[in-house]
């Protein structure tokens, strides 16, 4: 570049004019602007919130102190119907049934998930292939689901009877005896949402460093001293997360009683979810139903709040 240049581009520069920041009130309104924009897209979500989660939940609980029929003046009764549904022996037998189901799930489907998922993450070859069979219940609608699983434990022409039949093995009620129908159930219930719970594993597995391995491996620890001291320690908040979450969605069990056993047999499978069904929509009694969706709702709360508070705890520590 020429002197000449040089000092015609020098000049241009010095003369650039510099530009004054906008008003202040020009950025206010720039700023509620974007404001309104955002809060109108989240409108949409709003409203659905509240016509279709808000509102019944708040309605619920007005209910559960009335007597009230469809078509008729609500009457108010206080605590007449959480009285009423605590007399009920299906009250006991539902709620025991719910919590041996919550305790069993624990047992049986969140230990699998996490064995399943150490399985996949030491897979070499077609890992993608099994991600994909573990996951397909999940795609399964859950009464479909439940229908397979109906079928399978029929006692006459079911697949697991046949197939004990074949082995030369005594055969099963399955979901048709007292004793056997809830495990059955607990069966069903973890075979359907496995897919989930092993992929969130597999992801928390797959964040963990390999050099804490390595150094395991130099110290002579084997597969099982690794899990422990190392796997388990670095999964352990994506461990207590599905833990609460899985008990929040087992208490809240009702598809495969629904489906399977209708609550039977002598109410070995009638859950509380299941009996709020019942209050309602068999017996008419819809203040019955909201003052357990009530005691429901209150636990369930309790542990959302624990849920919330660990995992606000975690984002905080992060």
């Amino acid at each position: 570049m020429t002197d000449t240049a040089q000092r015609r581009t020098v000049a241009k520069v010095a003369v650039r004019p510099v530009q004054a920041p906008p008003p202040a009130g020009d950025r206010r309104r720039r700023r509620l602007a974007d404001q309104a924009r955002a809060y109108g897209f989240l409108v949409g979500g709003l409203v659905c919130f509240a016509l279709f989660s808000w509102y019944p939940a708040i309605r619920a609980v007005v209910i559960a102190f009335q007597k009230y029929t469809p078509g008729g003046e609500p009457e108010w009764v206080g605590t007449a119907n959480f009285t009423r549904v605590f007399d009920d022996p299906e009250f006991t037998a539902a709620w025991r049934n719910t919590l041996t189901f919550t305790v069993l799930a624990l047992l049986i489907g969140f230990a699998i998930p996490f064995v399943l998922a150490l399985v996949l993450n030491e897979l070499r070859h077609a890992k993608a292939f099994f991600r994909v069979v573990v996951y397909l219940p999940v795609m399964i609608p859950p009464v479909v689901s439940a229908l397979l699983w109906k079928w399978f434990y029929d006692p006459g022409t079911g697949l697991a009877n046949e197939a004990l039949r074949f082995l030369h093995l005594p055969t099963s009620n399955w979901s048709n005896g007292a004793d056997t129908a809830l495990v059955s159930l607990v069966v069903v219930a973890t075979w359907a949402n496995l897919g989930g719970t092993v992929l969130i594993y597999l992801a928390a597995l797959q964040s963990i460093p390999g050099e804490l391995y390595e150094a395991a491996e130099l110290d002579g620890a084997n597969l099982l001293q690794r899990v422990r001291h190392v796997t388990i320690p670095q999964t352990r908040f994506v461990i207590l997360m599905l833990m609460l979450l899985q008990i929040i969605a087992t208490m809240q069990v009702f598809t495969e009683p629904f489906v399977i056993t209708g609550g039977g047999p002598e109410n070995a499978t009638v859950t509380v979810l299941y009996l709020i069904y019942k209050y309602a929509f068999l017996y008419n009694d819809f203040g019955g139903a909201c003052a357990l969706s009530v005691m429901l709702l209150v636990l369930l709360g309790a542990f959302s709040a624990v849920y919330l508070r660990l995992t606000r705890t975690e984002g905080e520590s992060a």
